[in-house]
């Protein structure tokens, strides 16, 4: 599995959010000055992450983006989820795909199960806020 730079940027953007949009939001154009992304390429992102509830905008004067919810209730998992799809390690463990004609007799399948079950344990016990306290101990 290898996470795209849509997802290490999405968790960065996040971050972002977190550590700088508690009280008010935060504009693309600041985010992408603080990160170092292009700001088309975070409208990309901040589109996707919108659409999954994620993310909330405001228009007008003092708009931007915020945090849909408190950063405890998002994990890592379910923010490389919405901008990645499935984290599976093969097709045959990916949610909706037909099933695998040879997986009564896969030699391997232990095997990406396994990666499967550790990535998603790692993934689903982080938190955003877990990611935002470290950045903010980074910062001392």
């Amino acid at each position: 599995m290898k996470i795209s730079t849509k997802g290490r940027y999405a968790l960065r953007l996040m971050v972002d959010l977190g550590l700088n949009a508690e009280e008010n939001c935060c504009p693309v154009r600041e985010i992408s000055e603080r990160q170092g992304i292009s700001e088309k390429y975070l409208e990309q992102i901040i589109s996707v992450l919108s659409k999954a509830g994620l993310v909330s905008s405001v228009r007008g004067a003092g708009g931007g983006y915020r945090l849909s919810r408190d950063p405890k209730q998002y994990t890592v998992g379910m923010l490389l989820r919405a901008t990645e799809g499935s984290l599976a390690p093969v097709s045959c463990l990916t949610e909706g795909e037909p099933p695998c004609e040879r997986a009564d007799s896969c030699t391997t399948l232990y095997i990406w199960e396994k990666i499967y079950e550790a990535v998603n344990n790692v993934v689903d016990s982080i938190t955003l806020a877990d990611l935002i306290e470290n950045e903010k101990g980074k910062r001392k």
